[in-house]
Parts: C-alpha cells; structure tokens; sequence
C-alpha cells in the first residue's frame, strides 16, 4: 500500500514537472512564432514636375536631373535601414498649356498623370509658380483622384495669395500686367493670379497630405534686384520680380526661405537646384528641415513736413524699450542762464548679454524758446553694452524743462534660436513714398531688430508700413514611411 502510494507521489510530481517544463518552453516559443515578418516589396516614389506660366518642361530640368542625381545615395541608405524593401522611381514632366485658369491647369496634371502613371499612387507634385497653385488646387478638390494618390506637394515661388490685394506699380491693374506678360490670349490665367486664393487649398493639403513651400524674395520694397525690365512690379512690397514674397505661402506650409532669389533662377542656378533637390529628399527619406516660422509683428508711418525737398528716416524695429522715465529742471535765477548735466541709467538683464539699440529723448515741456538740449549722446560712445546716456540741458532765467526718456536694447531670441529672414511692406500712403533699404540691425543671429531707410518727397506725403520677422524652426520630416509597399507581383508591373 505504502509503495503503491510512494508510485502515484512520484508520477505527480513527474507529471508537474512535465507541465511546467511545456509551459516554460511555450513562453519562449510564442513570441519567436507570432513575430511579424518584415515587409518585402517596392515603395514607388513618383515625381510629377509642373512649369509655371511662361515656361515648359525646360523650366524645372535642372532640379529633376538634381533629384534623380542625389536619389541613388537616398535609397542606398533607406534599403539598408529596411530589408526586403526596395524603392523604385518614376517621373514625369509635361507640358501644359500656361495661359489657363487653375482648375483646367489643374485637370491638366491629372489627366497626365492617370495617362502616363496608370495606377501610381503616393504622387509627389512638384509645381513652379502657377504649376504649383494649380497642383494644390488638383490635390484639395481632389480633380482626378489626385487627393487619394498624393503624399506631397512642393510648391516654389508660387502666387498662392491673390494679387491684386497687393499695390502694382505705375496704377495699372495686375490684369493689365498679366495679360502684357501671357503672349497667348488669356483663357483665365490672369483671373486665377490676381483673384483666386489658394490659401484653403493649401491648408487642406497641410493638414490632410504635406506642403513644402519654398519661397525668395528681394531685400526691400524699392530694391532694384529682380526689376525685369526696369519695372518693379510691386514698389510696395519685396517680391521676388513676378510675386511678392507674402503671398508665396499661407497657413498649413513648411515654409523654407532660400534667399534673395528671383522668381525662376533655380531654372539656370545648378547650386540653387541641387540645394532644393536635397531639402525634397531630405524631406522625404529623413532629415532636418529648417523651416520659417512668424515670430514678430509691428508697424510704423512717417509724415513729411510742409516745405519743399524730401525727408529721410531710418527705423530700428523689433529692439525692446529698457527703460523710461523723466528729467525735469527748473531756473529760479532772474538774471542767469543755466546749464545741468544729466546722465540716464539703465542696467539690462544680465542674462540677456543684449547690446543696447537706441535712446529716444524729447522737450515734453518748456516754458521759454532759448530752454532745450544742448548735447545728446551715449556716455561710451564705443561701448555697445554701455546703456547709459548722456544729456545736457540749457535753461534761460525764470524757465523750466521736462524730457522724457527711453532706452532700448536688442530684441534676443532664445539660447539656441536663430532669425530666418524679414518682410516689410507699404500698407497706406501717397505716391513718391517709400521704403528704399531693409537689413538686419546686427550681425547677431538671435538679434531681430531691423534697420530701415525710407523717404517721402515733400510737401504732404505719408506712407504706413508694415516689418514682420521669422525665425528657423528645425522640423523633422520622413513621409516615406507613409508610402505602400507594394508586392512583388505589383511592383514588377
């Protein structure tokens, strides 16, 4: 009985050790047995190129010859990073009829593209000036399907804000310019330029697909950079020679600022087009993008006086009031003059390091003609981190003075932050006022101060102005990830 027993406590225990053996091991094996398989197959990247008006497929050779250049080194590192998957590229660059309005543009594009890459999804539309309006026009109304095949639109210099919300130069109408510049008879392109607003298209296209928008201008409203022909088209505005630089982008867009470029030199500048080239593919495989993102906004105006001749003035904008206060003096004497020296003080934030900008003093109150300043200047003249200014008054017996006061300092981004570029523009004013000269206040990237000349020809004229201010913000894209993979059997077609 007693060994009958010790047999049964010993195949239990036996069969205990069984179970927990075929437990342990099933642990192991369910995670190897239920891993997925990585992917295997192709991810097609398709290129459709779109000119602007004026232009052919010539227009954008060089950056489709850049592109296809820089790509092999592009997919060498991507297959190596995803085994089983190969990337292929396609190609296409058309063209179109450029005196159309931007829904037949925009037709145009996807009917090529449903002739010419029959079944090809995951599009990247890359669009020139009115090629690429009209490609976020295709892509948010979905013409042709394109919304369902599209994964991202580049657009370069393009009219993406109407026209004629900006002042043309010489009182003519936009229309008027447009129909001068299209050698064909207008069949609405000129409409679709100065009318028509792609800001919502470009918004649904950010927010649904992905935009980059590269966008150039010139350096000032005046400036006599990209003036074809001896006309500045837009004498209020920096433009790039066609477009002026705030109606390039709109909300919804990675905006890249590339420079003081004009509106085609990418067409002719290889270095220009390989840079392009490389923040696309970049933008697509994995990288750093350093994007224009809006950061500060102010205005000013300027009167001119009564008499003949011309004013000029020079603006520092975007610095930072320190300090304020009064200086007030009084003569009780009946017979002397008298003379004070006065000096402001103003420590800023140490951890700020700013430089100081400019101080601004004026006679509030006087109560005699021969009472005011006599000498008006920093206290260190060679010291730009030196904030205290120095002032000498003058008062005639039996008179007093008040002045009011205030000193500035640099407007700083943050540690680690970098300025990107400027707008300024005229909003209001007479004819023969303007702004001549933009540039940055110093040489100090975080520094978003700006220094402008402007003048007006007397007597009576006026203008109102607006400065706005980017800084780079570092955005990191790799849309590729979002591309299908395609099965061998598909992509072998």
């Amino acid at each position: 009985m007693a060994q009958n027993y010790n047999k049964l406590a010993l195949m239990k225990r036996l069969l205990f050790f069984i179970v927990l053996a075929l437990v342990f091991l099933s642990s192991i094996s369910a995670p190897i047995a239920s891993a997925a398989e990585p992917p295997t197959g192709t991810k097609d990247l398709n290129f459709v190129f779109s000119h602007g008006a004026g232009g052919n497929p010539c227009s954008v050779q060089k950056l489709s010859d850049s592109i296809l250049k820089q790509m092999p080194l592009y997919i060498q590192e991507y297959e190596r990073a995803n085994p089983g998957i190969k990337v292929r590229v396609n190609t296409m660059d058309r063209c179109y009829p450029n005196n159309v309005d931007a829904d037949t543009w925009a037709q145009n594009i996807a009917d090529s593209v449903v002739k010419y890459l029959p079944g090809k999804g995951d599009i990247i539309l890359i669009g020139h000036s009115m090629g690429g309006k009209s490609a976020l026009h295709a892509v948010a109304k979905n013409i042709g399907g394109l919304a369902d095949r599209t994964r991202l639109v580049v657009t370069i210099n393009s009219p993406i804000k109407r026209l004629d919300l900006f002042q043309a130069a010489g009182g003519a109408t936009l229309n008027d310019y447009c129909r001068a510049f299209v050698v064909k008879p207008d069949r609405g392109i000129c409409t679709s330029v100065t009318t028509d607003d792609s800001s919502e298209d470009g918004l649904w296209v950010g927010k649904n697909r992905h935009w980059l928008a590269f966008i150039s201008g010139e350096s000032s409203p005046l400036s006599s950079d990209f003036n074809y022909g001896g006309l500045d088209p837009f004498p209020r505005d920096a433009d790039d020679g066609v477009v002026p630089i705030a109606a390039q982008y709109a909300d919804g867009a990675d905006v890249v600022y590339y420079g003081e470029r004009g509106h085609s030199d990418f067409n002719d500048d290889e270095e220009l087009a390989d840079y392009m080239a490389r923040e696309i593919l970049e933008y697509i495989f994995g990288g750093v993008i350093e994007c224009s993102v809006f950061t500060q906004v102010g205005t000013f105006e300027h009167y001119s006086s009564g008499l003949w001749g011309t004013d000029n003035w020079e603006d520092i904008t975007g610095d930072i009031p320190g300090l304020s206060g009064v200086i007030r003096h009084r003569n009780n004497s009946y017979t002397l003059w008298q003379r004070w020296e006065d000096v402001i003080e103003y420590e800023p934030p140490t951890y700020e390091n700013s430089r100081r900008t400019r101080y601004e003093v004026s006679l509030s109150k006087s109560s005699g003609i021969l009472t005011g300043i006599e000498e008006l200047r920093w206290l260190e003249t060679e010291n730009p981190y030196d904030f205290r200014v120095y002032v000498r008054t003058k008062a005639a017996p039996l008179n007093a003075l008040q002045l009011d006061w205030k000193v500035y300092r640099q407007g700083l981004l943050p540690q680690g932050m970098e300025r990107d570029h400027y707008e300024v523009r005229t909003t209001a004013g007479t004819s023969l006022a303007g702004i001549e000269n933009v540039s940055w206040a110093s040489s100090d990237p975080r520094d978003i101060g700006l220094r402008i000349s402007s003048w007006t020809e007397r007597p009576y004229r006026w203008f109102q102005a607006e400065w706005k201010v980017f800084q780079k913000e570092s955005r990191y894209r790799e849309i590729i990830n979002e591309f299908r993979v395609l099965p061998e059997s598909t992509s072998a077609r």
